[in-house]
């Protein structure tokens, strides 16, 4: 039983309708579902509050990276066919409004949150979003630290119309460079601009393009016979994992390195993936050997050389550095692990059994203690509110405060590592 399925691709820079056709075998005579994998152009892209991503195609979606399409109104009732883009709303300020997902279509906008139509919506989009044109191309989330304030990217032809959340107002940006977008999708702290069945990952301050696109977006955002993100992924078992180093800044983002990439973690409901440590820190080429966050600044140790980083929408490194170790914190020899604590200003310095206090705030940097530690070999190490974690292979060691660690004659029992932590197999 053979049918046709007709895909109107959507283009912004035409009013001409393409039309494809593709052949879908459905055996057991259920009428006809779009493949995602015979190369589709989604008309939207967003996840939901729980992290699940939805792709929007005419009157169906799918829900993931794998699997067959459904009709929309399987999740979103109130919807009748198509959308024009739609993104999940970063508020954390009004936790009214954040993660809802907004659904645009003509003239409206529906809020949806866990998939109910939120009351009073639909609504006309201006009234939501004074400033921002109707018929839109596609929508996407920009939260501050990625965009300079908490934002939404809305892109209509070759215009962006960059929307200011707490001021609600609009600043408008023309990229030529970047390939018409049916839809826009933010993942972990990435941008990709779908069109067609290819994407292309852009930089949603400047609009930048770097690396080599457009790219298949079969081999990388759904799971397809064929198509392959550079061949069968396996994941590490968590009894072999081990870390480079580990950090959280003052935003709260968490970084993981691992040889040549870096994984952020505390974006685990959207999922957890590894990119190169290159793409945010591009003159560090050969990994890291720790890492530790003060004031707005991410440090970045290996060998006898210290990067230093400043956070923002992207990652800036500060004017003449790196330096060595010597010059910048006073101290030589390898570095294993470093950490500073939530509010702080001591750098806590691990090498071998040794753990060293430098007062980040002193210039030159003072050392104020240097301390024998319970157990060496240790790999990486953070601190947050509820304290300190140092990993050692698969397993970690949690204290409550640096104090504690320095007094420790002897390791506490070694926790382990899991696949909520890091993503690895348990």
């Amino acid at each position: 039983n053979f049918q046709f399925f007709l895909c109107a691709n959507k283009h912004r820079s035409t009013s001409i309708l393409l039309v494809s056709v593709i052949l879908i075998s459905h055996p057991d005579g259920d009428s006809a579902l779009p493949d995602r994998c015979a190369g589709i152009e989604f008309d939207a892209i967003t996840p939901d509050d729980k992290g699940q991503t939805f792709f929007f195609k005419g009157d169906h979606v799918w829900k993931g990276f794998e699997g067959d399409a459904q009709p929309s109104s399987q999740y979103f009732k109130e919807l009748n066919g198509h959308v024009d883009a739609a993104f999940r709303m970063h508020n954390p300020e009004n936790q009214g409004d954040h993660d809802h997902i907004y659904l645009f279509l003509d003239d409206k906008v529906f809020s949806y949150f866990e998939h109910t139509l939120e009351e009073g919506y639909p609504k006309e989009i201006q009234e939501d979003f004074p400033g921002v044109p109707t018929h839109l191309d596609a929508a996407v989330e920009c939260p501050k630290g990625e965009c300079v304030t908490d934002s939404v990217l809305f892109f209509k032809g070759p215009d962006v119309h960059v929307y200011d959340i707490v001021t609600k107002t609009v600043k408008t940006k023309t990229w030529p460079h970047l390939p018409a977008c049916t839809s826009v999708f933010r993942w972990l702290e990435h941008y990709y601009c779908f069109h067609g069945h290819n994407f292309t990952r852009f930089q949603p301050v400047t609009g930048e393009v770097t690396g080599n696109y457009p790219k298949d977006a079969r081999r990388y955002f759904m799971r397809c016979p064929d198509f392959g993100h550079g061949g069968e992924r396996t994941t590490l078992k968590c009894s072999d994992f081990k870390m480079d180093a580990i950090t959280t800044d003052d935003t709260g983002r968490m970084y993981m390195f691992k040889g040549s990439n870096y994984m952020r973690l505390d974006t685990h409901r959207d999922g957890l993936h590894a990119f190169p440590i290159t793409r945010s820190w591009k003159e560090l080429t050969n990994g890291v050997d720790a890492v530790f966050s003060y004031n707005d600044r991410i440090y970045l140790i290996k060998g006898d050389q210290v990067y230093i980083y400043k956070a923002g929408a992207h990652f800036t490194l500060i004017e003449g550095y790196p330096k060595t170790l010597k010059e910048e914190l006073n101290i030589e020899g390898q570095v294993d692990a470093a950490f500073v604590c939530p509010g702080q200003r001591t750098a806590h310095i691990i090498q071998g059994r040794k753990i060293t206090y430098i007062n980040l705030a002193a210039t030159p940097r003072e050392i104020t203690l240097d301390a024998p530690l319970p157990f060496g070999d240790i790999d990486a190490a953070f601190c947050l509110s509820d304290g300190i974690k140092i990993f050692q292979g698969s397993n970690y060691y949690h204290y409550d405060s640096p104090m504690l660690l320095v007094m420790s004659r002897i390791a506490p029992i070694p926790l382990k590592v899991t696949s909520a932590m890091v993503g690895c197999e348990d």
